[in-house]
């Protein structure tokens, strides 16, 4: 089989057809900092000036981002089946252009109403044009191979904060919020529709042969027994993950530690989550599919339960974040193979797009859910530890999410070097 790191230079795609795009790899890099930094980034950068300059309550703002989110996951599921049958050339250029449109409503808007539109049409550009379908783009041209490539885009899209948060913070000292959206459209449009439109051209191939685990099509996969559980799984660990995101703040700020040291131990986080994604090539060439569900999801609770009983020094906080971060940052990847390992290469778009909704709608509600809960549970430790157990159950119920059963065929899931089937 073709090594996991043999990615370049007329390297076979999973249907042995020698022509995928070979800008497509940087192309999509490049969209998707410049997508998630934008659309995703810019707002909380902005939202503090929205609230004051309009009158509009942070609650509802706030509201509207989150349903633009929701609005992405439930749109996912048929853009993923799009992207299955047509490729991401139209998909992803038609959602660069909708990214744009919906920013220079948001900027325009007068009331909430509007606001709430422009984030609406941004939740289809968001399932348009983020990970899932430059997910399906790679997995379908670098298949078998597909692995790094994916993890190239993440570390891209890792960088997206980093980029975009700082840029929208300079223009917001400069210009109101609402020029700041109306230029950072601007960039939007002049970065991401060329790119999208000229760098994926290349020929869409075939789904290959479909594997003996996706006898009787998506449908049948799509009501099984594994892909519920993993479903289940995933949903528990984004809602746990996502809700320890928001509230480390203000549980290191209950703590007695400053602001600057919680946004420090936040943003270190974030290091490790890129240092995360480096190592989940290693870690998919040498566990299979269901231990290392397992086993990340397993250490998500681990990280979240230590931050609830350790209260200090301030040097062992950061350590626990960047720890949580490396987790987070596998965490990503691993629901980007999930489908892959499983079930193969086939109708990659759609599977997982119903696999990935219910997980980017805890994701969009723990902010609100997690803030709810810390009183009623006591305060921030309590809530964190609440939050392990929730990932606990997760790797629990991901020890059920063996693969059906040993596929065959040209779109049997990926064996890496390394693996065999006994640690699946």
């Amino acid at each position: 089989m073709t090594d996991l790191h043999a990615l370049t230079d007329g390297a076979a795609t999973g249907t042995g057809d020698r022509s995928r795009p070979r800008a497509a790899l940087p192309a999509l890099c490049a969209t998707q900092i410049t997508s998630w930094g934008i659309v995703y980034y810019a707002f909380p950068v902005l939202n503090p000036e929205i609230t004051s300059r309009t009158g509009w309550s942070a609650g509802t703002t706030t509201a509207a981002f989150s349903l633009a989110l929701v609005v992405s996951a439930l749109a996912g599921i048929r853009v993923g089946r799009i992207l299955d049958q047509r490729g991401p050339r139209l998909v992803m250029t038609a959602g660069s252009v909708l990214g744009a449109l919906s920013l220079v409503i948001v900027a325009a808007a007068p009331n909430p109403a509007v606001f709430f539109a422009g984030w609406t049409l941004a939740g289809l550009a968001m399932a348009s044009t983020f990970y899932q379908p430059a997910f399906a783009a790679l997995t379908r041209w670098w298949a078998p191979d597909h692995i790094r490539a994916l993890t190239i885009v993440t570390l891209a899209g890792g960088l997206a904060s980093t980029v975009f948060a700082p840029l929208t913070a300079l223009l917001a000292d400069h210009f109101s919020w609402r020029t700041t959206y109306l230029l950072l459209a601007a960039v939007l449009a002049a970065v991401t529709v060329p790119a999208h439109a000229l760098a994926l051209r290349g020929p869409w191939p075939k789904a290959p042969r479909p594997s003996t685990s996706l006898v009787g099509g998506t449908a049948a996969v799509a009501r099984s027994r594994t892909f519920w559980l993993l479903a289940a799984a995933l949903t528990l660990s984004s809602f746990a993950m996502y809700a320890v995101v928001v509230a480390l703040v203000p549980l290191l700020l209950d703590r007695g530690y400053s602001t600057t040291q919680a946004a420090w131990a936040l943003g270190l986080g974030g290091a490790g989550q890129t240092l995360g994604r480096t190592l989940y090539a290693t870690l998919a060439r040498h566990i299979g599919s269901t231990a290392r569900t397992v086993a990340l999801l397993a250490l998500g609770g681990m990280t979240t339960a230590a931050f609830a009983i350790v209260p200090g020094p301030y040097a062992l906080l950061i350590a626990l974040s960047i720890a949580a971060g490396m987790v987070r940052g596998n965490l990503t990847l691993l629901q980007a193979t999930a489908v892959t390992d499983r079930w193969g290469t086939s109708h990659y778009g759609h599977l997982s797009g119903l696999l990935t909704a219910p997980a980017t709608t805890a994701a969009a509600l723990a902010p609100f859910a997690g803030a709810a809960l810390a009183a009623p549970f006591g305060g921030y430790p309590h809530l964190f530890a609440l939050l392990a157990v929730i990932s606990g159950c997760a790797a629990l119920i991901a020890t059920a999410t063996r693969p059906p059963r040993p596929c065959q065929g040209a779109d049997a899931p990926p064996r890496y070097k390394g693996w065999s089937s006994s640690r699946r």
